[in-house]
């Protein structure tokens, strides 16, 4: 996993609020359910910031973002919707490299 330096993406980023900040840290636990369950999921997210969030995904949501953290990829995270942000699943996007001004 990459991260991004400071910065607003607004302009090259589609979706993106103000607030929108590259994700630094990304934490995981996971809690036992009763026998076959699922259970319970907690991920923190803390940005370039340092500001944290926690979010309690689905086990199939855990599984996609568990593969974005292991894939090239950029992420971001916008407080504003609470929507993670993938950028370079497929190619580069020109603000993420160092010509972008962003570090990975």
């Amino acid at each position: 996993m990459r991260t991004v330096a400071g910065g607003v993406l607004v302009d090259v980023m589609p979706g993106a609020s103000e607030q929108t900040r590259g994700v630094k840290v990304l934490n995981a636990n996971w809690t036992a359910g009763p026998d076959g369950g699922d259970g319970r999921f907690e991920v923190m997210v803390v940005t370039e910031d340092d500001q944290q969030h926690q979010l309690a995904p689905s086990p199939g949501s855990m599984c996609a973002l568990i593969a974005l953290t292991q894939a090239d990829t950029v992420l971001l995270w916008d407080p504003a919707d609470r929507t993670l942000i993938a950028a370079n699943v497929v190619g580069t996007m020109p603000w993420t490299g160092p010509a972008g001004g962003r570090s990975g």
